[in-house]
Parts: C-alpha cells; structure tokens; sequence
C-alpha cells in the first residue's frame, strides 16, 4: 500500500468490508446503534522500523499528532516512542524519538494537560526482571519536539495505561502486571499535574486478570470504563462509576476486546475501537450500548494477525482513527478517515 492511497482503493476497501461476513456481535436495535459507519480512505503513515505498533492520535493547535511504540521485535529491549507531526493528517513528520536507556518502552498514550502541555504516558519494561513494569509520563512545552527526563508515576508493576483528564484531574486504571493473571488486580489513580499520582481506590472491584482501560467522562459527569479481560470467560468488561468515582459497578460485555478506545459523538452514542478475536484478529469500529453493555461491531478496519491498539479523534464530522496491523506483512501505523452516519431519531 502506498503511503497516500489512490481514492478507487479506498472504496474497493469500503466494497470489500461492506460485503464481508458479518461479526456475531449484535446489540438490540436502538436509534443510531445499527447504523454503519462509512470508510472513506486509509493509509500507511509509517512503516520504517522492523516493528511499529501500540498508537495513539490527537489534534492539538491546529495540528495532528500520532504516537506509537517502534522496536526490532513486539518485545525487545530498543522499544522506544516515536512522535509524528502532520499539518493535514497526508504528509506525517518524525518530530521526536524518546528513548529509555534501562526500559522497552510501551504503548504511549497522549494527552493534553490543564496548562496546554503535551503529556505522554506508558510504561518501561525490563522483560527477565521480577518486576517487569515501571509507569512512566513525559511532558513538552514546544509542541512535541522535546521531552523532558521522564517521571515515573503509580506503584511499580502496576501498568496505568491511558490518562484521562477530567475537570483539572488526571484519571487512569492501573492494573498490576503479576504473571499469573489470575492474580492481577486493579487500582484507580487520580493526579492533579499527571507527575504524581495519589491511588483513589485500592481494589477496583473488576474481575482479576483486567487490564487496557479506557476511561470516558460523559456529558452528565458519569465515568464510563471499557476494560480488556484475560481471565475467566475473558468478556470484556463495562464499569460505571459518578463522582467522586471511587464506587464503580462491572458488568460483562458481550465480546473479548484488546486495546480498548472509545469517543462519546455529539449525539451521545458511543463508538469503541478495539482488536476483537471472533473469527480471527482483526481492528473494528464497534457501537456500546451502555445500557445493555454491548458492542455491535460496525466497520472492520483493514487489518489482521498482530493489530490494533487504535486513537480515536473526531474533527469536523469525519473520524480519525489511528492504528496498527500486520496484514500486508510488516506491523506498520496506519490512519483511517471514517463517516459517521447521522442519528435517524425516527427509528423505532
């Protein structure tokens, strides 16, 4: 695939997806839960190490912004966190490389602080240790170009995944990387400057063997929690939870997820990225219905074999959702541009 994918590409794409089997995935018809997202373009934005995986995107002043771990291998001590700058989301620019000279570091999450900084979060491995996870944050004051030493954040071996912030607080789960999964349980972190993080529950009351979150503020405050889950029946899991969100309420979903990301639309629907597993691996758009806590798979993504790991933006009515996918051989970034079909409030 070329780096800018000819339009008739793009809609052979579209037609193949249309057509393909369907996911079992089904959720109760709703107004707007049955609707499918369109596909209007996709492409490879970086392919140049030997592996390149876990992203993250986000528009800030008026630029986009991706984020990904690139190493020799999905596990190798070199893995470091690459920064991309575009103006138009077409031409991509490595803008840093920040690098560990202890840690492989690990799926970067990025974020915006209170103060109008960039925040990267993830973690660094030391893949033969006892403890093998050590949290981690970096910031820039020059839009991505530089990065501070690094601090580190949460108790070691618990992994705090992806930073939300929330009303001047920053929010993420940390789960507890303990090799039998079994035994991993899951914590609650808050902090006010994303350097220092206090722990706000102890046990969040999911089951053991959790972990990937994705935390999403709703308009009415409520926190809304999508949780990978590798033990046990491994059906994802759904969490509520109201401030000062330290009662949280899980249920099973109906599917088993990786990489967990979603986006409240303006109209309040849901819409979740993640690696599903039904059938075969793959990277799809998938409808929460929270009520239900179901995911009906939408739009499979152009992907397959070691994927996913997707950033959700919406700007300007078109979905920009990065991600990563080994199907053409090689595990390389990819973006994809995807129409969000309108609410028909006059469903029944």
């Amino acid at each position: 695939m070329k780096l800018h994918q000819p339009f008739r590409q793009a809609l052979f794409i579209l037609a193949f997806t249309n057509f393909a089997p369907t996911s079992h995935l089904r959720a109760e018809e709703k107004p707007g839960l049955t609707e499918k997202p369109v596909l209007l373009e996709v492409q490879k934005i970086w392919d140049k190490a030997p592996h390149n995986a876990f992203t993250d995107l986000l528009r800030y002043n008026d630029q986009w912004y991706c984020v990904f771990r690139e190493g020799k291998a999905h596990v190798s001590p070199d893995g470091a966190l690459r920064v991309l700058r575009s103006k138009d989301g077409k031409e991509w620019k490595s803008i840093a490389l920040v690098t560990h000279p202890k840690y492989d570091l690990r799926d970067a999450k990025l974020t915006v602080t209170p103060d109008n900084r960039l925040m990267l979060n993830g973690a660094g491995m030391l893949a033969d240790e006892e403890i093998r996870y050590y949290s981690m944050s970096w910031f820039s004051d020059d839009g991505g170009e530089t990065w501070d030493e690094g601090h580190a954040i949460g108790a070691p071996g618990f992994w705090l995944w992806r930073t939300q912030w929330h009303e001047n607080h920053a929010y993420t789960m940390g789960y507890n990387t303990n090799r039998d999964r079994t035994q991993r349980t899951l914590r609650l972190y808050k902090s006010a400057d994303g350097k220092t993080f206090e722990t706000l529950v102890k046990k969040v009351p999911a089951p053991n063997g959790c972990g990937e979150d994705k935390i999403l503020f709703m308009k009415d405050g409520t926190a809304l929690c999508l949780l990978r889950h590798e033990t046990g029946n491994k059906l994802a899991q759904l969490g509520t939870a109201k401030a000062p969100y330290t009662d949280w309420t899980f249920r099973d979903t109906n599917a088993r997820i990786g990489g967990p990301e979603m986006i409240q639309l303006p109209d309040g629907r849901i819409l979740a990225t993640t690696r599903l597993y039904d059938k075969r691996a793959r990277t799809s758009l998938s409808w929460l219905d929270q009520e239900t806590a179901t995911l009906t798979e939408v739009l499979e993504l152009p992907s397959g074999g070691d994927t996913s790991y997707a950033g959700m933006v919406l700007h300007e009515g078109i979905l920009w959702v990065s991600y990563y996918s080994s199907h053409e051989g090689k595990t390389s970034i990819y973006l994809a541009k995807v129409k969000i079909p309108e609410l028909k409030t006059s469903q029944k």
